[in-house]
C-alpha cells in the first residue's frame, strides 16, 4: 500500500488554515488529461504527479481539511449539458461556509466562509456559471458528501477514486430555482465573457 512521506504530511500539516490549502492548490498544475484518459486521482497521486483538475483538487483540499479538524465535505455543482459540472471541497468555521475550488478559469474559484448556508454558498457561483456564448448553466447542487463515509485508504489510494465520483451522481440533488425559471435568463456581459477565457495554466 502506498503512504505519504514525512516529508508530504509535514508539508500539509503547514497548510492550517483554508486560504493556504487554496494557494496550495493553485499552485498545482491543471491536469488536462492530454492522452484522453479520465481520472480521479488520491490525493497522494495528486502530490506525486502534481496536477489536478476540479475533482482530484477537490478532493485533496478536502483531505488536507481533515488534518486540521473539519470534515472533509465535498458537493457537486450541476450544469446543463452544455457545460461542465465543477466539484469543490466545503469547509465551515465561526458557523458560516465557504469554499476551496481546483479550477483552471478566472471564476468558479475559492469563496470565503461568509454564507450562512450551503445553499447561499452554492448561489454565488450562479451568475459566474456560464459557457462562450454567455448562457448561465448552473442548475442543481449536491447534498454534501462526507468523505469519513468510505474506506480509510482512499487518501493514498493508488487507484482512481471513482466510488467518490459515482456516490455524488447518486446522493440527493437540490434545484437552483424553478425550470421556469430558466427560460429568460439575461446572457452574462461580454466583458464577463473575455475574463471567463482568462487560464491560469495552459497547455503544453
Amino acid at each position: 500500500m502506498l503512504s505519504f512521506t514525512k516529508k508530504e504530511i509535514l508539508m500539509m500539516r503547514r497548510l492550517n488554515t483554508p486560504a493556504k490549502i487554496q494557494d496550495f492548490l493553485n499552485s498545482i498544475p491543471a491536469n488536462f488529461e492530454k492522452k484522453g484518459e479520465n481520472t480521479v486521482r488520491s490525493p497522494l497521486r495528486v502530490l506525486r504527479d502534481n496536477k489536478a483538475h476540479c475533482i482530484e483538487g477537490a478532493i485533496l483540499g478536502a483531505y488536507i481539511l481533515s488534518l486540521h479538524s473539519y470534515l472533509p465535505l465535498l458537493i457537486n455543482l450541476e450544469s446543463t449539458k452544455d457545460d461542465l459540472e465543477h466539484v469543490v471541497a466545503l469547509f465551515k468555521k465561526n458557523g458560516r461556509w465557504g469554499a476551496l475550488s481546483k479550477t483552471n478559469h478566472a471564476v468558479l474559484r475559492y469563496r470565503e466562509p461568509i454564507y450562512k448556508s450551503i445553499r447561499e454558498l452554492v448561489m454565488s457561483y450562479f451568475h459566474e456559471y456560464f459557457i462562450d456564448d454567455g448562457s448561465k448553466t448552473l442548475r442543481r447542487y449536491s447534498r454534501s458528501l462526507n468523505l469519513n463515509i468510505f474506506e480509510s485508504n482512499w487518501p493514498v489510494a493508488e487507484d482512481d477514486l471513482w466510488g467518490i465520483a459515482e456516490e455524488l451522481d447518486k446522493i440527493k440533488y437540490y434545484d437552483i430555482a424553478p425550470k421556469s425559471f430558466f427560460k429568460s435568463l439575461r446572457k452574462a456581459d461580454m466583458v464577463e465573457r473575455r475574463a471567463g477565457k482568462l487560464m491560469e495554466w495552459t497547455k503544453h
